[in-house]
């Protein structure tokens, strides 16, 4: 193959960084005795510190004038050391600690090779059509929250998750240029699926409690059609969006042993998701111009939280936004934007914290309005 007809990259990646913190508890049950976990006082610090090393490469290469190969792969080599110190105290002075819930420090090596295909066909200028494979990749670790006295695994790392991901789909051109279709369909498998969940465990005097832990799943399936598009009816209007449809399915999900994969559903995975964005713009005699938006996105039912809980789960919603911008020459421009203008109510993520029956919602931002002046230097 002539080397004209071949072009690509090829990169050394290196990462060295640390994250960590420390958090001070504060947990009590009405209901119970006061006792020594009762109000409940807990120090959680610790750190990761990651390196991380990856040599990748991806190349294209013109078989044809309309057909493309892509071929590309990626080696990971990343070491994750954890230090972790958890103590239960006396009280809310936090200087007598009576229990110590995890002490450890600890590394793990995670490897992995990524690799990616893909072939293109151009069948004219204003439709194109692909079909690719890849594997993606992301390291695992170790959970610094752990409580290794109650639950001894808690101390041990969490496996890497992969997933293999399969996408056909084509780009086409129409009405001379005035719009874009996009479609693809895409099917995903994925393996050791990461998920952060509340580990319960019972407390000396009977009680419960809970800590945050990390843990893989098991195998998952998703896939699902997307829809992109584009047009100008007239010089002034544009028209565009998106729609989405997703099925994703837990193949696999072992707890104590038994697999419940029928009963667990992905989080955040809405079935139809979409947007409608309608943009208008006109030149103004005396210089500048002005544009005026508005967008409106749908989602269905989704499960912010892994247990599930009916009291968390958010139904589908939609959102409306809009904006005007008056530009009145290349350096002053006025705009007044707004978002969420309905003022709908709707949770992102949310806590069930069994142990002390407290459910916590997260809600998206409010109806929120912003008038700014711009001057470009």
């Amino acid at each position: 193959m002539a080397a004209a007809r071949a072009r690509g990259v090829m990169g050394l990646y290196y990462f060295d960084g640390e994250a960590g913190g420390q958090v001070r508890n504060y947990f009590s049950n009405p209901y119970l005795p006061r006792s020594l976990t009762n109000p409940l006082f807990g120090d959680t610090q610790g750190k990761v510190l990651t390196k991380s090393v990856a040599l990748y490469a991806d190349w294209t290469f013109d078989l044809t004038d309309k057909l493309k190969l892509d071929v590309g792969a990626r080696y990971t080599d990343e070491d994750k050391h954890a230090i972790a110190l958890n103590r239960f105290y006396t009280s809310d002075s936090y200087t007598t600690s009576w229990g110590t819930a995890a002490n450890f420090d600890k590394t793990v090596n995670f490897k992995n090779v990524s690799p990616k295909l893909s072939v293109d066909y151009q069948f004219t200028p204003d439709l194109m059509a692909y079909v690719s494979a890849s594997r993606g990749f992301k390291s695992g670790g170790y959970n610094i929250r752990a409580n290794t006295t109650a639950v001894p695994r808690s101390g041990q790392p969490f496996d890497d998750e992969q997933v293999d991901s399969y996408e056909i789909g084509s780009k086409m051109g129409l009405l001379d240029g005035r719009a874009f279709l996009n479609l693809a369909y895409f099917y995903n498998k994925y393996k050791d699926i990461q998920l952060s969940v509340f580990t319960q465990y019972q407390l000396p005097n009977g009680s419960y409690s809970f800590f945050g832990d990390f843990t893989n799943a098991g195998k998952g399936t998703v896939q699902g059609v997307e829809v992109e598009y584009q047009f100008l009816p007239t010089r002034h209007w544009l028209i565009s969006g998106n729609l989405a449809w997703l099925d994703a399915k837990y193949d696999e999900f072992m707890s104590g042993g038994v697999n419940i994969a029928k009963t667990q559903y992905f989080t955040n995975a809405p079935k139809y998701s979409g947007a409608l964005n309608v943009e208008w713009r006109t030149d103004l005699a005396g210089g500048g111009n002005l544009s005026a938006r508005a967008t409106y996105s749908y989602q269905s039912e989704v499960w912010p939280t892994t247990d599930l809980s009916k009291e968390i789960r958010q139904d589908g919603y939609g959102l409306l936004s809009a904006g005007v911008i008056w530009k009145l020459d290349d350096a002053w421009s006025l705009s007044l934007q707004g978002t969420n203008l309905t003022d709908k109510a709707y949770r992102t993520t949310g806590y069930n914290i069994a142990a002390y029956g407290v459910l916590t919602g997260f809600y998206g931002a409010p109806r929120q309005v912003q008038a700014s002046v711009r001057y470009d230097f």
